[in-house]
């Protein structure tokens, strides 16, 4: 059994790593690390996020709490 290619597009052009030179392929790999690390901040950020808003709603939960104790 064959196994499949790894082919990429550009400009509409479909290319194999035989078709690309070394500084071609480089590039390529640092193409990808970089894809999978803005994957991994946006996935932080939104975790970050998640977390803010939780410790906000829990301050205006203990604020609105102490307001209504008081009156």
């Amino acid at each position: 059994m064959a196994e499949a290619e790894n082919v990429i597009s550009i400009n509409g052009k479909d290319y194999t790593s035989d078709d690309l030179n070394d500084q071609q392929q480089y590039l390529i790999v640092q193409i990808r690390d970089c894809q999978v690390k803005a994957s991994k901040a946006r996935f932080e950020m939104e975790q970050a996020q998640a977390a803010q808003n939780a410790f906000t709603n829990l301050l205006i939960e203990s604020v609105s709490g102490e307001e209504k104790e008081e009156a």
